[in-house]
């Protein structure tokens, strides 16, 4: 297995010496001991990152680049039953999510980028006077990408294959907790044939690894997907060097139901949009609203599901919600429950770890309040956990007002069969995305993002090229 440092297309110790353990969540016992990463192994990540974008790497043409990172892909995919094992052994993610979504579409981003590398072009823009002007999309440089421990390789890949496939260099550190999938991917990419250079992966803690790449006076830009405080750290931090930035931050999404739905279809969907990943997903539809007179059998359907929903092995094909990632979110979504039932909002199902527990992991059961109210501490915050947050609404006015009623913005959903009402809803919608009678769909040629707090910029599609490229315009004098 795979617990070095990769940089310079070498497998390296920390500078220090330092290990740190990355734990099973299903089982409680230690995977392997992973090299810590820190400020001087991030200082030699960037220096061959640079060194790499001044030479093969920089003076390759668009095609050759599109073609390693197609390999890339197809790689992902000879080894995906090794790979989605790994992630779940990491992570608790079922093996089914990690098998059949996390994977495949890891590998399909690969494919989409390196179909798109050759598709960056300049302009030619009519200028007054007698002059030709053009501008070229030309690669940020280095950049670090930053990623959680939700989907590890899932948005390592979007970010990896976007920034390659403009020209860039890369220094990727993974989460600490979830590192294994990113050092799979190295060697994926030395096998794909990258030059060395190219894609260093630095695993380490945030305070140490992460700061010091966000720091690091010759990295062009930073790309993170975390916390919203993470995030206003990092800009703290990137302000003294003027570095730029992607940020896809938190999340607290509504999921709305109007009475003229699909009931039993929306139903069915209200719980894959929370309890997928066990709610460890920055677009869960953490926030039910349901139109009021509706509102008590609609409950009880999605109720009678979650009952049946129990957490289990996650190597186990069958199961469908694995363990929280690590006792310290375990102690998290503990602290959210106690907060929510002391606020007065009634449990309806869950709100503890099952009994027996399916192991020694960090399991938690499906949990769904109501008699939520919109200020309430579990429907502003985000608990990134199996935990549901039901309100009502009564009009058009409400719903808004609830919807869009907190920091965030980062996706929402709408089941009603009305479509113009649809449409005019996902345009008043505070959200990055919006998904009309579906729920966390997502392709590598959509874009994705958020508003408010939930960050700014886009990964996924041609958009995402506005962060891992820069724009040169060129003035040639005709006169």
């Amino acid at each position: 297995m795979l617990t070095k440092l990769f940089i310079n297309g070498k497998w390296e110790d920390a500078a220090s010496g330092k290990t740190f353990p990355t734990i099973n969540p299903a089982t409680t016992e230690v995977i392997a001991q992973i090299a810590e990463g820190g400020a001087e192994d991030i200082d030699r990540a960037v220096k061959a990152a640079r060194a790499a974008r001044g030479g093969p790497w920089g003076k390759m043409n668009a095609s050759e680049r599109g073609r390693i990172i197609w390999k890339m892909g197809e790689r992902l995919l000879e080894r995906a039953e090794e790979i989605a094992r790994l992630e779940t052994m990491d992570n608790g993610k079922t093996i089914t999510e990690s098998s059949k979504i996390d994977v495949p579409y890891s590998a399909d981003l690969y494919f989409y980028y390196g179909g798109a590398a050759t598709k960056l072009e300049g302009h030619t823009i009519p200028v007054n006077g007698p002059y030709f002007n053009y501008t070229l999309r030309e690669p940020l440089g280095v950049v670090g990408l930053i990623v959680p421990w939700n989907f590890p390789l899932l948005l390592a890949s979007r970010k990896v294959a976007a920034a390659l496939a403009a020209g860039n260099t890369v220094i990727l550190k993974p989460a600490a907790q979830t590192p294994l999938t990113a050092l799979v991917l190295a060697e994926i990419g030395m096998e794909a044939g990258l030059p060395a250079g190219v894609l260093n992966v630095v695993p380490g803690h945030g305070s140490t690894a992460g700061a010091a790449l966000v720091k690091h006076s010759d990295v062009d830009g930073i790309a993170l997907t975390g916390g919203t405080s993470t995030g206003q750290q990092l800009m703290r931090d990137a302000a003294a060097t003027v570095k730029k930035l992607h940020l896809e931050l938190g999340g607290k999404s509504p999921n709305i139901v109007f009475a003229d739905a699909d009931l039993e279809a929306a139903a069915k969907m209200a719980l894959m949009g929370i309890f997928y990943n066990k709610g460890e997903v920055c677009t869960a539809g953490s926030r039910l609203l349901v139109e009021k007179p509706i509102y008590d059998g609609f409950m009880e359907k999605v109720v009678e599901r979650a009952k049946k929903m129990q957490p289990a092995d996650p190597m186990d094909p069958k199961s469908r919600l694995g363990p929280l990632v690590s006792e310290t979110q375990l102690a998290n979504v503990k602290k959210y429950i106690e907060i929510g039932e002391k606020e007065g909002a009634r449990l309806l199902v869950g709100g503890r770890q099952p009994e027996p527990t399916p192991g020694k992991g960090y399991f938690f059961q499906p949990t769904i309040f109501d008699n939520v109210q919109p200020t309430s501490t579990i429907a502003q915050e985000e608990i990134f956990g199996p935990v549901l947050a039901t309100l009502t609404f009564q009009d058009g006015d409400e719903l808004l007002k609830i919807a869009n009623g907190t920091m965030y913005g980062l996706a929402a959903a709408i089941w009603t069969k009305d479509i113009k009402k649809a449409h005019r809803l996902a345009k008043a919608l505070k959200a990055g995305t919006v998904w009309i009678n579906t729920y966390n769909n997502y392709d590598a040629a959509m874009p994705y993002g958020g508003y408010k707090m939930s960050g700014f910029g886009r990964e996924s599609g041609m958009e995402a090229f506005e962060f891992y490229t820069q724009s040169k315009s060129v003035w040639v004098d005709l006169s």
